[in-house]
């Protein structure tokens, strides 16, 4: 059984929780030297990835990375808008691992 697609969810803020799915707005940079996690800018994450942006690679990229960032698996990871655009949301579902960037946040 597939799941249907997530809403796009509007947040004034580049994280938020929806019960144990954790929902990241972000802002992405392709092309970068290395992968990284940047700042919050507004109401989205920097987020740098280190592939071209050709046919939704750097997307797909970014998803295998955030992957082994976040504790989950490839599947738990949702790319709701922006697959071919540097802005994007994304569901994580049941992260076992925060970033540091999440966490300074979640005090």
């Amino acid at each position: 059984m597939t799941k249907a697609p997530s809403k796009r969810v509007k947040m004034n803020t580049f994280y938020a929780w929806d019960d144990d799915v954790l929902i990241l707005n972000l802002l992405g940079t392709p092309n970068a030297k290395v992968d990284k996690l940047g700042k919050p800018k507004g109401n989205q994450l920097k987020i740098n990835v280190a592939a071209v942006p050709r046919g939704g690679k750097a997307t797909d990229h970014m998803v295998k990375w955030l992957s082994k960032e976040f504790g989950v698996r490839v599947s738990d990871i949702e790319v709701v808008f922006g697959r071919m655009n540097v802005n994007k949301q994304i569901r994580i579902t049941a992260p076992t691992i925060l970033p540091a960037v999440i966490k300074r946040h979640e005090k």
